[in-house]
């Protein structure tokens, strides 16, 4: 985007979506309780996004008659797309980059995010995710015993010794480690969530090549592996636990919108994928909810208000998604319409699109690039056309 903007003349705003940040409607009580937080929704967002557009324009100069166009990434990518819905008359067209709008209810199979996580491993060096497989049941059969528990957190090198309450939240923090990698496999060395090196799951899998190894030797593999994402820098004593990315993504209010409106479905069978079964339970995460924030999920709301899979009416929106990227399984990954389109990008992972330009990018995500601002151009092209049939 910094350099379509240069390209297209266009100024860059970064809108700070209210409760993260410093957006903070109520100050330090913001997060004090439901009724506080009920003001923290993807259409609140939405609409102060509205008259952040109708305030620039009406206080910069030479704004006023000025095609807008709404870019975003992820979460912000599923707000890019609903903002070019909802406000069709505020903007003249969106790009959705990996945006998931469509993993939510049964829109997508449960199991489709994990899939590609797998897929992403098994391609990434010879019995890679075979190795991950086998090793939920290692920590298993380490962890019955005082003695195995002990020995897992020297091997692991955490930061607090283990009890056998832990084992599920040492896995689930071990599982979306490689979630996370998953994510953020990008062509070239980064820090989005972690540094990391380029293409680290090539790295993460160059330890991971034996499954068949004695369980102490496979978990001392896997403590190779997890070191990738958590010590690349070679800075870190010991790994915690509850700790997968640095501090400030905004965890905190994005786990309040999961618990009301995101509620998006996943689930795990061992068969497809590399995980150990758990199928999507509502009522676990419905109670999970309850006694965290005191609230309950809508599992329905989201396509109540954005149109599920119903979203052919729209005009303008340019859905991107990278192969390599879990989230890819619940976007919009084939063209709707002539205006409604999918680009895809084979060696990308999470929006790699929006990234900066960088020597190593592949051909996939240049040609993505270079669709995209075509599509931009021909809405702006549009907007002067009839702005000036208007007059």
């Amino acid at each position: 985007m910094w350099d379509v903007a240069e390209e297209l003349k266009a100024m860059l705003v970064f809108a700070e979506h209210r409760y993260y940040g410093e957006s903070l409607p109520f100050g330090d009580s913001s997060f004090k309780d439901s009724r506080h937080l009920n003001f923290l929704t993807s259409e609140q967002a939405l609409a102060d996004f509205a008259e952040l557009i109708k305030h620039l324009k009406r206080t910069i100069p030479g704004a006023e008659n000025q095609p807008v166009i709404a870019i975003g990434g992820s979460y912000g990518g599923m707000l890019a797309a609903w903002f070019r819905m909802k406000y069709p008359h505020m903007v003249v067209g969106a790009l959705a980059a990996s945006a998931p709008i469509w993993q939510f209810e049964d829109l997508v199979p449960c199991g489709v995010f994990m899939k590609i996580v797998t897929t992403d491993f098994r391609k990434s060096g010879p019995h890679c995710s075979e190795s991950i497989h086998r090793s939920w049941d290692a920590i298993n059969r380490l962890s019955s015993t005082g003695s195995g528990l002990q020995w897992l957190s020297e091997a692991l090198h955490l930061c607090s010794p283990l009890t056998s309450e832990d084992i599920q939240h040492l896995k689930d923090w071990i599982s979306e480690t490689w979630v996370n990698l998953a994510m953020v496999d990008y062509p070239y060395a980064s820090n989005f969530l972690q540094p990391l090196p380029a293409w680290p799951i090539k790295v993460v899998c160059q330890y991971l090549k034996n499954p068949n190894v004695s369980d102490l030797l496979l978990l001392q593999n896997i403590f190779q592996a997890l070191n990738v994402y958590y010590n690349y820098s070679g800075q870190a004593k010991c790994l915690n636990i509850s700790e997968t990315a640095t501090g400030s993504l905004g965890t905190l209010g994005w786990s309040y919108q999961a618990c009301t409106e995101v509620v998006m479905p996943f689930c795990t069978n061992g068969v497809d994928d590399m995980f150990e079964p758990h199928s999507w339970n509502l009522k676990e995460l419905s109670d999970y909810c309850f006694q965290q924030w005191g609230v309950r999920p809508r599992p329905s709301w989201i396509t109540t208000m954005y149109g599920g899979k119903n979203i052919s009416s729209h005009t303008n929106i340019v859905f991107s998604n990278g192969e390599l990227d879990p989230w890819s399984g619940g976007g919009v990954t084939k063209d709707i319409t002539d205006t409604l389109v999918a680009v895809t990008i084979s060696e990308g992972a999470h929006h790699l699109d929006l990234r900066a330009k960088n020597a190593l990018d592949p051909t996939s995500v240049l040609l993505a690039r270079v669709l995209e601002v075509r599509h931009m151009k021909n809405w702006i092209r549009d907007f002067y056309d009839s702005a000036g049939k208007q007059r």
